[in-house]
Parts: C-alpha cells; sequence; structure tokens
C-alpha cells in the first residue's frame, strides 16, 4: 500500500471543499492521502485562528492519521507535550526528535526528564545518515560543516533524517513548536500548513507569546531546558545557538550574524533539492576537470612520433 502523503492544491475534484482520499476502507490504515484544498483550508485556519492549542489540539487528533510531533524540546514542543498528555493520556505521543550529533548536553538531559515525567511518550530519534557520533560525521563530511557550508549541513544533519523519519514512519501530519511572536518568516504563520512536499504541518501555539509559553511551564511544572535560566531562548546546535540579550528577539541567538533564521526543517524542501543538484554538477565539472588534466599530463609526459622514430 502507498504510504506517501500527497497534498492537491488543485481545484478539479469535481467542486469539492475538501477530502480524504482512501483505498475505499473507513479504517485510519487505509487512507493513503490527505488533501486539503485551498479554499479548505483557507477556512480550517479562519476556524481554528481564535481556538485555544487544547481546542486545536484535540481538532487534530480527531482529524489527522499518522499525526507526529517533531521537535528539539523547545518550551513550545514541551507545552504541546504536556496538553496532549492530559487530553488523551492513555494515548502513545509520538515525538520525532533530529539528533544533529551537536546538542548541549543540557538538552539531551531534558530528554531523559521528559522520559520519566510523560510514560506515553514514545520518541523516535533519527541522526545523521550513517552516523551515531559526532567523530563519525565529521570524518565523512570535514569539521565544522555548518561553517563551510552551512546549506550542505542543513541537509545532512537536519532535512535528510526528518525525510527519512517521515517516510519510514509513514508520517501524515506533525506539530511543530513555532509561533508568530518568535519573528523572522513565522511572523505570518498559519495553524494549519501543508508544505511543498504534502506534509501537512499544525502550529497549535502559533498564537501564544513568549510570556504566555513561559507561564504554562511554569503553572504545570513542565520540564525545560535549564539553558533557559542562562539566557537562551531558543535552544539548537551548541555551535550556533548563543544566549539571547534583553530586548532581542527570542530566536536572535540562533545564527547571529547570518542572514537565515530557519534550521532547515522548516524551509522548501525545494531549496534542497536544488542545492543538492547545484552541488553535483559542481563536482562532475571538477571530476571533469581533473580527467582532463591528467589526460594532458600523460600526453606531456609520453615521448613524441618523431622522438620514437629517432
Amino acid at each position: 500500500m502507498s504510504t506517501e502523503l500527497r497534498h492537491s492544491m488543485s481545484q478539479d475534484h469535481d467542486g469539492a471543499e475538501s477530502g480524504y482520499d482512501s483505498a475505499g476502507s473507513a479504517s485510519v490504515a487505509s487512507l493513503q492521502t490527505i488533501y486539503f484544498t485551498p479554499p479548505h483550508l483557507k477556512y480550517i485556519n479562519a476556524q481554528l485562528a481564535e481556538l485555544e492549542p487544547e481546542a486545536i489540539l484535540q481538532w487534530c487528533l480527531m482529524t489527522l492519521p499518522n499525526l507526529y510531533q517533531t521537535t528539539a524540546f523547545g518550551l513550545s514542543g514541551l507545552v504541546t507535550v504536556d496538553i496532549l498528555s492530559k487530553i488523551s493520556p492513555n494515548k502513545p505521543i509520538d515525538l520525532i526528535f533530529l539528533d544533529t550529533l551537536y546538542h548541549f548536553k543540557e538538552t539531551l538531559e531534558l530528554v531523559d526528564r521528559v522520559k520519566k515525567r510523560y510514560t506515553n511518550v514514545d520518541i523516535h530519534v533519527f541522526k545523521p545518515k550513517d552516523c551515531e557520533t559526532a567523530e563519525e560525521f565529521e570524518s565523512l563530511h570535514g569539521e565544522r560543516l555548518w561553517e563551510t557550508s552551512d546549506n550542505y549541513y542543513d541537509y545532512l544533519a537536519k532535512v535528510e533524517p526528518a525525510e527519512r523519519a517521515y517516510r519510514e514512519l509513514e508520517v501524515k501530519a506533525v506539530l511543530t513548536g513555532r509561533r508568530r511572536s518568535q519573528g523572522g518568516k513565522r511572523g505570518d504563520l498559519d495553524i494549519v500548513e501543508v508544505d511543498d512536499a504534502g506534509l501537512i504541518k499544525i502550529n497549535p501555539l502559533a498564537n501564544w507569546s513568549f510570556k504566555q509559553v513561559k507561564e504554562y511551564i511554569d503553572k504545570h511544572k513542565v520540564p525545560y531546558n535549564v539553558l533557559l535560566d542562562r539566557g537562551y531562548k531558543s535552544v539548537g546546535d551548541w555551535h550556533s545557538t548563543q544566549p539571547v540579550k534583553e530586548g532581542e528577539d527570542e530566536r536572535a541567538g540562533r545564527w547571529k550574524g547570518q542572514a537565515k533564521t530557519e534550521c532547515g526543517i522548516h524551509n522548501k524542501r525545494s531549496k534542497y533539492a536544488e542545492y543538492l543538484r547545484q552541488l553535483d554538477m559542481q563536482k562532475q565539472e571538477q571530476a571533469l576537470t581533473e580527467a582532463l588534466k591528467q589526460v594532458e599530463l600523460e600526453q606531456s609526459s609520453s615521448p613524441s612520433t618523431a622522438e620514437i622514430a629517432v
């Protein structure tokens, strides 16, 4: 059975506003495709826009099969986990954690604390392909790749593992911790989105401010990253995360001094497809250049016909 999640943005569904395309069975397992037409997606976002995260998550649980949560255990994602544990205590909470191999030790310690607090959490860990440690990653791809080629680093450490997770787990929709108040490209975030590969993304806390998130964490005694108390409002890899200064945006400490605001998995996938295509072309051109140089070298070192005759 095909498990590819396809999103139809066309209008020729016999005038239908929405639909779930299945193999004819009413069971969740039979659902092959989920699609929202643009008018239906707009309608859904209008209805969810004024709801609190709990109501949005209830809608997700009732509406979307094969639902997972992608998380690096930031504050917003932890709020989502806590809410899910309350509204659906007997149902597993499936989390996808992309272990880039460069997380802070405090983040990894938090993962263990979350497991102990929420016994119904099921964490699916995905690392860069063929790598278990940072040393293995660097032996394959070079040291400090995030500096020499940040796009390639994002692809290897985050985008490819995420795509592998979606494929292997048969993911059809994911919950994210993104919020409009985080700034950057997230300023006009919708509650429900569909990415360019057809994956449905839900941002249940899109309307909340950092203050609201922190108040929830404190009120419900949700475990959180101790780095928050040291000025880190948004935590990613140790090599590209700094504390946030007074008056700065919440994510100002991520990739400071660089013209980027996203870690990779929330950028358009086509961006990385084009980048990899260009990278492959460069490698082919380099190989051709080296081959031509070798031919020239061989020709210059071999004796000429006249020399052989003499």
